[in-house]
């Protein structure tokens, strides 16, 4: 039997007792601000002492339809009074639909579902090197992937093995080879590193945990081109980036690019289930075979069924113009604030990375103020505030929370 901890109570009621609860039963691997959300309702959140705030982080895009969306609510409770797992053991009504459907959403040809983004960027990997090894020759155990440095793809072994982030990198060795690490935005460095032995090049069109970095014009065009030229694979992780959070249904189409596989997640499961997946050309994922991978919950009628619901939300642009229209008027007024209290704004539709002037408050102390302002954000990188609200934001309530990022960013 668990023996009791001093100053924990068995009933917890008030945010002082969940977070005491929290510290002393949880694994400390994040630094949560103090504050314990019992309710929310599209782009508001209220914590267990009735306090209601404005969310700004939009779970990193998982909520890019706000929270609780009643269609995706109304497609989850349908499919939990009907069947939830099969496994894919068996067929079930709700996967060919969601493979069929979010294929012809994203202009590809076969879907290869999955449940986490670290899972979706693992298969990819996968592929493609299965893909390099039967298709293109590449000798066996030869095969390299180009990545970005900055990068965040998830915190697999794998996947932290081509990490450049000390914190998430370090101590967990011995790591996985054949990466090879590239600066991001460096298009020149990737054609220097390509060899006969490259599979693909895996990127993020935009870096969100580096802080929301938007590479040069150009870039994403010219390693379309560099792969072409060198059969090589072009993978494109979308999974913050993608499903209308930059205003197109995809980071990559800004630049009129296709990649040959895309990663996809996070708002795939409308913040209701773990949903992602891989999404591509036939002539590619079509190099698996039955029992070479696999995933007992990917694709399950739950997850298929709220991934559909997903798909019609998407469907007639009208959240990816909404990104647009909103993006506008985030990045006008954030870019009021450079030179007072800001020193660089960069981003995309309702997505934005903000850097503190040297000698301010910590990102820490920025977010922790805000949330005395009733909005909830998150820093990265110390000093750079991530600002995504879900897409179903008022007009009203964004400017409110501008108004108090303004207030707790300029200096007095």
């Amino acid at each position: 039997m668990t023996a009791a901890v001093p100053g924990v109570r068995d009933t917890p009621s008030e945010t002082s007792d969940f977070l005491a609860l929290d510290e002393a039963y949880s694994t400390h691997n994040y630094h949560p601000l103090p504050v314990v959300l019992a309710t929310a309702s599209g782009a508001r959140m209220t914590d267990v002492d009735g306090h209601s705030y404005l969310d700004f982080l939009a779970g990193y895009s998982a909520l890019n339809f706000g929270h609780r969306h009643p269609d995706l609510v109304a497609a989850a409770t349908e499919q939990l009074n009907r069947v939830t797992l099969t496994s894919r053991a068996f067929h079930h009504d709700q996967f060919g639909p969601f493979c069929r459907e979010l294929a012809e959403l994203t202009g590809t040809e076969m879907v290869l579902p999955m449940n986490s983004g670290a899972e979706a960027v693992e298969s990819a990997i996968k592929v493609a090197r299965k893909w390099s090894y039967r298709v293109k020759g590449v000798p066996e155990e030869r095969a390299e992937i180009i990545v970005a440095g900055s990068n965040f793809h998830g915190r697999t072994t794998t996947l932290v093995s081509f990490s450049t982030d000390p914190d998430a990198r370090a101590e967990y060795g011995p790591y996985t080879p054949g990466f090879v690490v590239t600066e991001y935005g460096d298009a020149g460095a990737v054609e220097e590193a390509i060899t006969p032995n490259t599979a693909a090049v895996l990127v993020e069109p935009i870096q969100g945990e580096s802080g929301v970095v938007v590479p040069p014009e150009g870039y994403l065009r010219r390693l379309r081109e560099l792969c072409d030229d060198n059969d090589v694979l072009l993978v494109s992780d979308e999974i913050q980036s993608g499903l209308a959070r930059t205003g197109e249904l995809l980071a990559t189409d800004h630049e009129g690019v296709r990649a040959d596989l895309y990663t996809l997640g996070k708002a795939l499961g409308g913040g209701i289930v773990p949903v992602s997946a891989v999404v591509g050309d036939r002539s590619v994922l079509g190099v698996l075979r039955p029992g070479e991978h696999g995933s007992t919950f990917g694709g399950n009628p739950l997850a298929c069924a709220v991934g559909r619901a997903v798909v019609r939300l998407l469907s007639d642009g009208w959240f990816q113009r909404r990104a647009r229209e909103l993006g506008e008027r985030l990045h006008r007024r954030l870019d009021e604030l450079l030179g007072h209290g800001v020193s660089e704004v960069r981003g995309r539709g309702l997505w934005a990375g903000v850097d503190i002037s040297p000698g301010g408050p910590d990102g820490r102390q920025v977010c922790e103020r805000l949330l005395q302002h009733g909005v909830l954000c998150k820093q990265t990188q110390d000093n750079t505030l991530r600002m995504a609200p879900p897409l179903v934001i008022s007009p009203e309530d964004l400017e409110t929370g501008l108004d108090a990022i303004a207030e707790v960013l300029t200096p007095r």
